[in-house]
């Protein structure tokens, strides 16, 4: 897919953040647009550094979540990956040429002013507050992307309603496969991302009149 289509999604990969990633990769593929991720493919010969700057690079669109600027206990160190990532990112905008010249990028936090104390560089930007909501991630997403690419996108609840559609169906699926609900709970990334978009593909295929389609609804 195109230098157009892509977006580079940089986000924790921890179990805490599984509710928020599994929408936003939803949303992202629901609206015609490729999420493209560290752990789309996994190579443990390619260093994760050199795969993402690859990922910048084939990008116009990024989504950079730092929710994980703050150390949760004591003796934490909190996450600078995100922020390196992002700052990678805005280089390629800078000085990558006249293509990379049209990236851009999304931030999103968990609290809407606490990244002032962590990257005081960023003060004025605009950041999307998720508040650790998978609804309000989608929409934010939704909202942004629809707005950066000139789309008439489906509104924020058909979205989020596709999104535990897909949740359901795709349950039923991995389980008539033979995985357990341990399983299908810690799905691989780019397995995922084949499910999503696979059953996108399908959900977009003009049905013929008269059929119909049931569901059984899994919360995320």
């Amino acid at each position: 897919m195109s230098f157009n289509k892509n977006v580079f999604v940089n986000c924790p990969f921890d179990d805490g953040y599984r509710p928020l990633l599994r929408p936003l990769l939803f949303t992202i593929a629901y609206l015609g647009f490729k999420p493209r991720i560290a752990l789309e493919e996994l190579d443990s010969g390619t260093p994760r550094i050199q795969k993402i700057v690859g990922l910048i690079r084939l990008s116009r669109y990024a989504i950079h979540d730092l929710s994980r600027l703050q150390a949760r206990k004591k003796g934490e160190y909190y996450r600078l990956n995100m922020p390196l990532e992002l700052g990678i990112d805005v280089g390629c905008r800078i000085f990558g040429g006249r293509q990379h010249s049209l990236k851009r990028c999304l931030i999103l936090e968990e609290q809407r002013y606490r990244y002032q104390a962590a990257m005081s560089d960023l003060s004025g930007s605009d950041i999307a507050v998720h508040a650790r909501s998978p609804e309000a991630l989608v929409t934010e997403v939704r909202n942004w992307l629809n707005s950066q690419a000139h789309l008439q996108a489906p509104g924020p609840a058909r979205v989020w309603t596709a999104f535990l559609d897909f949740m359901s169906d795709n349950y039923v699926a991995l389980k008539n496969r033979g995985f357990s609900d341990r399983d299908a709970e810690f799905l691989p990334i780019d397995e995922l991302m084949t499910c999503i978009g696979e059953w996108v593909s399908r959900a977009q295929t003009p049905r013929s009149p008269g059929s119909t389609r049931r569901t059984h609804r899994k919360t995320p």
